[in-house]
């Protein structure tokens, strides 16, 4: 009975889903071509706010804890634990007065419509996984822009989702890069809880009823500790949310 029912619910969420892509990929263009990236961002987080709700269809909760105040004043280096795409969706939406962009692979800057295009338009850093001089360049172009800005970038430390909820180990590349190259940047730990349950085996079927959380934590004082102290701080303080 329950199968039945996730594949239903599932079933109406997947058609919205892709309805609003189609919907606010032209929504996109126009508010880029016209207006420019600030308020592109802003037609993206109002994508997410109805990805993000429209959840709701398959009995998912959801919740942000926040205990921290972020500021806008100056850009932010989010941390967070990785376990499905809908961890992306909820990070724009909470996250959207911090404008955050993503380190993401360049593989999803193609294809898919409105995610592909604000992917192109946002400043993220595309990267080739196979090409490590690459992923540099790219990585220190999204920390110039934040830094100059004041928008925030978000990066995924495990590299890959965690589809167990068991946090794999924390790489500090790409954090040092942003560190670097972003001197004046917050450094601002995500915790990500249950989305995995929601697509443990992929977009469809989604489980119903799940319970999702993202909590931004306290910043990590930078000064005079090394990226990987700062990565390890942030590694401890998501698990200690996220696998209790």
């Amino acid at each position: 009975m329950r199968k039945a029912l996730d594949f239903f619910l599932s079933s109406i969420y997947l058609v919205y889903f892709l309805l609003v892509l189609f919907i606010f990929h032209p929504i996109q263009i126009i508010c880029f071509e016209l207006f420019g990236k600030r308020v592109h961002q802003k037609s993206v987080h109002w994508l997410n706010f109805f990805l993000l709700n429209g959840a709701r269809i398959v009995g998912t909760r959801l919740s942000f804890i926040q205990k921290t105040e972020i500021p806008t004043n100056k850009p932010v280096i989010f941390i967070a634990n990785h376990q499905s795409m809908f961890d992306i969706i909820g990070l724009i939406w909470y996250l959207r007065k911090n404008f955050p962009v993503f380190v993401s692979k360049i593989e999803l800057a193609k294809g898919i419509p409105s995610i592909s295009y604000n992917l192109q338009k946002s400043g993220a850093a595309l990267i080739d996984r196979n090409d490590g001089k690459q992923a540099t360049v790219e990585i220190a172009k999204l920390a110039k822009m934040i830094e100059e800005t004041n928008f925030s970038a978000c990066i995924f430390p495990e590299g890959t989702r965690s589809r167990t909820g068991t946090m794999k180990p924390f790489a500090v590349g790409g954090v040092a890069i942003l560190m670097k190259k972003s001197p004046n940047a917050l450094i601002v730990p995500i915790a990500i809880e249950n989305v995995n349950k929601m697509n443990p085996k992929g977009f469809f079927p989604l489980k119903s009823f799940q319970h999702l959380k993202w909590t931004a934590l306290p910043p990590i004082d930078r000064a005079n500790k090394t990226p990987e102290e700062v990565v390890e701080e942030a590694r401890k303080a998501i698990a200690a949310i996220v696998e209790g």
